[in-house]
């Protein structure tokens, strides 16, 4: 099948191109012949001239929505860098698997990889890692709430973690297989809808906007 008819490219420039990934669809390559297919994977096929390793940040599978990947060496070292600084800005929609009666807040929680049962996070207060998370309420759409998550950090499975746990909003995203009542994949109501970042050779602040298909 033709790779390009399979991405989404929003924006081509010399040195990265923006795409908007499709829920289900890895990021990168995942261990074994059978997980080759991915973001990076097919954006290094499609551009000749690619670098390697393209990938500078990554999504889950599950979620939908924008990624940058580098074309370039220079392009991957500095939006690498500002990924790991924190000079990006990101912001999801997601739709909770119920009624949220708050109207915003932060959730501020630490939490780690379970070893065994991965690749699940669990809170824990000794161990883990902060994970900080800005939200807002959108509307209530019969028996689910829509969200806007304006992440301050980025671990895995960050967002999700925050919104079923208590200690978060105590309602899990629609459709996730994880935290809670998702039965495969691609079902996950999660979208990355903006992504802000530097030009990563003249500087120019960009921001690029996706729209969600829930």
């Amino acid at each position: 099948m033709d790779s390009e008819q399979l991405l989404d490219i929003l924006h081509t420039d010399p040195d990265f191109v923006v795409v908007n990934k499709l829920s289900g669809m890895l990021a990168v390559p995942g261990r074994g012949p059978n997980k080759i297919d991915s973001v990076a994977d097919r954006v290094r096929r499609m551009f000749p001239g690619c670098i390697k390793q393209p990938a500078v940040h990554r999504l889950d599978m599950d979620t939908s929505g924008l990624m940058v990947v580098a074309l370039s060496a220079d392009a991957h070292r500095n939006l690498s860098r500002q990924f790991h600084e924190r000079q990006t800005r990101k912001k999801y929609l997601a739709l909770l698997d119920g009624v949220l009666e708050q109207e915003d807040g932060v959730i501020e929680l630490p939490f780690r990889l379970d070893v065994d049962n991965r690749p699940i996070q669990i809170y824990d207060e000794v161990h883990g890692k902060m994970g900080i998370t800005h939200w807002r309420k959108l509307a209530v759409e019969g028996q689910t709430t829509r969200i806007e998550f304006t992440p301050i950090t980025g671990r895995t499975h960050q967002l999700r973690l925050h919104a079923y746990h208590e200690k978060g909003l105590g309602i899990p995203i629609v459709g996730d297989p994880f935290y809670g009542r998702g039965t495969g994949p691609g079902q996950l109501k999660l979208h990355a809808c903006e992504l802000s970042f530097a030009h990563p050779i003249t500087g120019q602040e960009l921001t690029f906007s996706s729209a969600s298909e829930f």
